[in-house]
C-alpha cells in the first residue's frame, strides 16, 4: 500500500509540476505585458471616471480592471479604494471583476491548459457576466445602504488612522512613508509602490523616452516584481493542489457532485455547482486554472468548468475580507449578485457554445497522466526566452539601474535615499530600503560592510 501511495505523491507531483512548465512562459509574458500597462497607463482619473453608474461609466470601470491586474486580494482592496472614493457600485464590482478575470496572464493560461474554447468563454462570458451583474445590481441595489457603509468606511479609517497608498489604493503602512516637498506624509503598502511612487514623480518624458532608459526600465521591473509577489502563492498552489485532486480523487466523486447527461437541467445544476466548489477551494487569482484542469479531466461539464473559472472573487477568504470592508450585509448581497450571474454566465456559455457546435470535446485528447511535459519542444524553447526576460527584469530591480535614490541598500542592493531607515557601522552610514533589510545588516554588519553605501553613477542612465 505504502509504495502505491508514494507513487501517486510523486505522480501527483509530476503533474502539478508539469502543468507550471508548460504554463511557464504564458504567466511570465502576460506579467511583464502587465507590468508595462500598469506602469505607463495613467491612473490618475480613475475614481472620478468611475463614478457614474451609466454604461460609460462600466465600460471604463472593465477597461480599466482588465489592464489593472492583480491577486483577488488586490483587486478586492483597490476596489475598496475605488468604492471610498466615490466609485459607483455597480462598477467597482466590474473592476474587480475584470482585474482577476479579463486579464492577459489569465488567459494565456486558459488558451495553453484548457484550450481556445474556455479562452474564448472567458472573454466573452466576462462581458456577458459584467452586463448580467449591472443589470441586477440596478434591479436590486439597495442604494442607501452602500452609501452609509461607504460613509462608515471612510470614518471608520480616519477614526483608525487608515491611510490609503497613492499608488494602487491599498491600505499604506508607517515602515513605507515618505515626506513630500510640500510636507505631506504618503504611506505605501509596500517596499515596491513607495519605488513606484518615487519612479512617478521623477519622471522625465513620454513611454518611448521611458523605455530607452535604465529609469523606465527599472519601473517595469518594480512593477513585474510586485505583481510576482501578489499571485505566487495562490499559481504553486493552483499547479499543485491540481496534481493531487487528479491523481487522488476518484471520477466517481465528480460524479456524484456534477450531474451526467443532456439538458438544460443538467446544465444549470453543473453551472450552480461550479461556482460552489469554487466558494470552497480556497484557490483564487489563477490558481484556479490549473485546478479547472483537475475538474476537466475528471469529467465536470463546460458550463461547470467556466463557473468555477468565473469565481475566484467569492471563495471564503475573500467574502471575509468583503466582511471586514463592508459588513455582513454587503457581504451576502455582493456574494448573491455575484453567485447568480456566474452561475448563469456559465450556464448560458455552454447553451451557446452548444448550438454553435464548439463545446470541446473532453475525451478528444491525452489525460493529465498520460502527458509528458518536459520535451526539447517549443514549450522549451519559450520558457528560456520567457527566463531570460524575466532574468533581465529581476537583474535590472536588484542591481537598482535607473532607480531614484543615491545610496544602495547593502542587504538587498535596492536603490535608496536618505529619509529611509539608517544604521551605522565603523563610521559609515548605510541607508536601507526596509526595517527588514535594515534588521538583517544589524545582525550581522561584517557581512555587509563592504559594500559601498552611495551609488557610484558610472555605467548608469538617470
Amino acid at each position: 500500500m505504502q509504495p502505491t501511495i508514494l507513487h501517486g505523491v510523486f505522480e501527483a507531483l509530476r503533474i502539478g509540476v508539469g502543468f507550471l512548465w508548460t504554463a511557464a512562459w504564458a504567466i511570465i509574458l502576460g506579467l511583464t505585458v502587465t507590468s508595462l500597462v500598469q506602469v505607463y497607463v495613467s491612473k490618475d482619473r480613475m475614481a472620478r471616471v468611475l463614478g457614474d453608474g451609466d454604461l460609460n461609466g462600466l465600460a471604463k470601470a472593465t477597461a480599466f480592471g482588465a489592464a489593472s491586474s492583480g491577486c483577488s486580494f488586490g483587486a478586492v482592496a483597490i476596489g475598496k479604494g475605488l468604492f471610498k472614493k466615490g466609485a459607483h457600485a455597480v462598477n467597482f464590482l466590474a473592476f474587480m471583476f475584470a482585474s482577476t478575470n479579463l486579464i492577459v496572464e489569465l488567459g494565456l493560461m486558459i488558451l495553453i491548459l484548457l484550450g481556445w474554447e474556455f479562452l474564448l468563454a472567458e472573454l466573452l462570458g466576462g462581458l456577458i457576466l459584467i452586463a448580467v451583474m449591472a443589470v441586477i445590481v440596478h434591479l436590486t441595489l439597495p442604494e442607501t445602504l452602500f452609501d452609509e457603509v461607504r460613509a462608515t468606511l471612510n470614518e471608520r479609517d480616519r477614526e483608525s488612522g487608515v491611510t490609503e497608498d497613492p499608488t494602487c489604493g491599498m491600505e499604506g503602512s508607517k515602515e513605507y512613508s515618505l515626506t513630500t516637498d510640500g510636507g505631506e506624509t504618503l504611506e505605501f503598502c509596500s517596499e515596491g509602490c513607495l519605488e513606484t511612487y518615487r519612479q512617478e514623480t521623477a519622471g522625465r518624458g513620454g513611454w518611448r523616452d521611458e523605455l530607452l532608459s535604465w529609469g523606465g526600465w527599472y519601473k517595469v521591473a518594480n512593477q513585474y516584481r510586485k505583481e510576482w509577489s501578489m499571485i505566487w502563492t495562490d499559481i504553486v498552489a493552483g499547479f499543485l493542489i491540481s496534481g493531487f485532486v487528479i491523481v487522488f480523487v476518484p471520477r466517481w466523486v465528480w460524479n456524484a457532485l456534477f450531474i451526467r447527461g443532456d439538458g438544460l437541467l443538467v446544465t444549470a445544476e453543473n453551472a450552480v455547482m461550479g461556482v460552489t466548489i469554487a466558494v470552497l477551494s480556497f484557490v483564487g487569482s489563477m490558481g484556479n486554472v490549473p485546478f479547472a484542469v483537475a475538474l476537466w479531466g475528471g469529467g465536470v461539464s463546460f458550463a461547470g468548468i467556466i463557473a468555477f473559472v468565473y469565481a475566484d472573487l467569492i471563495t471564503i477568504p475573500v467574502l471575509n475580507v468583503y466582511r471586514k470592508y463592508y459588513g455582513w450585509k454587503i457581504m451576502l448581497y455582493i456574494l448573491g449578485v455575484f453567485f447568480v450571474t456566474m452561475a448563469f454566465t456559465g450556464f448560458l456559455m455552454e447553451v451557446l457554445f452548444d448550438a454553435l457546435g464548439i463545446v470541446p470535446d473532453l475525451a478528444g485528447g491525452e489525460t493529465a497522466t498520460e502527458q509528458t511535459y518536459f520535451e526539447l519542444n517549443y514549450t522549451f524553447y519559450l520558457n528560456l526566452v520567457a527566463f531570460a526576460l524575466s532574468g533581465f527584469l529581476v537583474y535590472v530591480y536588484r542591481r537598482g539601474l535607473g532607480a531614484p535614490g543615491e545610496y544602495r541598500d547593502p542587504v538587498c542592493g535596492m536603490r535608496t535615499d536618505d529619509d529611509g531607515p539608517s544604521a551605522s557601522h565603523e563610521g559609515t552610514t548605510y541607508y536601507f530600503c526596509s526595517t527588514a533589510c535594515k534588521r538583517t545588516f544589524e545582525e550581522d554588519p561584517t557581512e555587509f560592510a563592504d559594500q559601498h553605501p552611495a551609488v557610484r553613477s558610472q555605467g548608469h542612465d538617470h
